[in-house]
């Protein structure tokens, strides 16, 4: 209501209404009474607007100044996931969400050493931060374990519902929610791109991290199920995550006489590109990877989702929760950005022709 109709009605006596009293004749009265209900009326309404108004602007900029509080778990280092990183903030900072101004991000890095990664978990939940984002499966099943409460986002898992992070991918049904990197299934079209590509391989060096974990497991199921179906050999090596680790792994290959070398799908590996790039032209194995920076820094192939792609979807996960979200209302998504890239520069060093059929198949070749 305009603010000249307040003036035209300062006082609202109920002696003035009554005709009885009134010097006025009733049958003027009345119009009159009927006329000032009425704007007593939309002016007690207007007034609960105003006050809704003011309660909700206070409110909101109450939820303005806080300032989150987001952990940041991952097993791997920090320089390692550097780029991935760069790529979720960036997101995030397109979403309306700084560092130091409106979120703080803790980060807990494990430098690959697994076995803490649940104690970091366990630093994050006693810091009561507001939401914890997880680089994969084993990061996601080791924060679950000690908090119902607080929001997980999982950037990268390879099959939630199996490793019961999930109910559903429709319906999470807790407090984990993210996207799936869809590893298990994935493991079996890189083999199938390495028959296609290496002459008469028939051995393969399949390099895996210690210890057990149910994402390996099932990848490692899947690979040896596919193997029998193509004829091909799997010489399972484990490999511990440092220097001399990776370097007797790729010695072990070479007795073990393998064509080929093919890494699992693993946040840990994704730190160590360099060094296993670097060997794989050492010892001459042509070798397929998981992510496309495994090519564009040296390696020969990769095939897999975009990974940059994942981390900058999980920033609106995080965004959707921040602002009220429920993580057991926001389904797990899937990838849905796949590339094949090859390196021809890679592939003359290490004396292999890549054949005409599976260049063309290729999104990217890098001359």
């Amino acid at each position: 209501m305009h603010a000249k109709t307040w003036s035209r009605f300062p006082y609202f006596r109920t002696d003035n209404l009554n005709p009885e009293v009134s010097n006025v004749e009733p049958s003027k009265t009345y119009p009159e009474l009927r006329r000032r209900i009425r704007n007593a009326k939309w002016a007690g309404l207007f007034a609960i607007v105003i006050a809704l108004t003011i309660c909700g602007a206070r409110a909101q900029a109450q939820h303005a100044g806080k300032v989150f509080r987001i952990g940041f778990l991952d097993p791997s280092t920090a320089a390692g996931m550097a780029v991935l990183v760069d790529a979720f903030r960036q997101e995030l900072n397109k979403l309306g969400w700084t560092e130091g101004k409106n979120i703080s991000i803790e980060y807990r890095f494990a430098e690959q050493k697994l076995d803490q990664v649940p104690n970091l978990a366990a630093d994050l939940v006693r810091q009561q931060v507001d939401l914890i984002v997880v680089s994969g499966t084993p990061a996601a099943i080791a924060a679950k374990k000690l908090t119902t409460v607080i929001p997980i986002v999982i950037a990268a898992a390879g099959d939630p519902v199996a490793a019961k992070l999930v109910s559903s991918l429709a319906r999470p049904g807790g407090n984990v929610t993210g996207l799936s990197a869809l590893a298990v299934e994935l493991n079996t079209k890189r083999l199938e791109i390495l028959n296609e590509t290496v002459r008469n391989v028939s051995r393969v060096g399949l390099l895996h991290p210690p210890g057990a974990s149910l994402g390996r497991e099932l990848q490692l199921k899947d690979l040896r199920r596919a193997a029998a179906a193509l004829k091909i050999n799997l010489a399972e090596i484990e490999t511990r995550l440092d220097a001399k680790g990776i370097e007797r792994a790729f010695q072990t290959a070479q007795q073990k006489n393998v064509n080929a070398i093919m890494p699992t799908n693993a946040t840990s590996w994704f730190t160590e590109r360099e060094r296993l790039i670097e060997l794989t032209r050492k010892y001459r194995f042509p070798a397929i990877y998981f992510q496309s920076e495994f090519v564009t820094d040296g390696g020969l192939m990769s095939y897999g989702v975009d990974y940059e792609d994942l981390y900058r979807r999980m920033a609106g996960y995080v965004n959707k929760i921040l602002k009220g979200a429920k993580p057991a209302d926001l389904p797990v998504q899937q990838a849905t950005k796949f590339e094949f890239i090859i390196n021809l520069k890679t592939a003359k060093q290490i004396g292999i022709t890549i054949p005409g059929r599976v260049l063309e198949r290729a999104d990217r070749v890098i001359k």
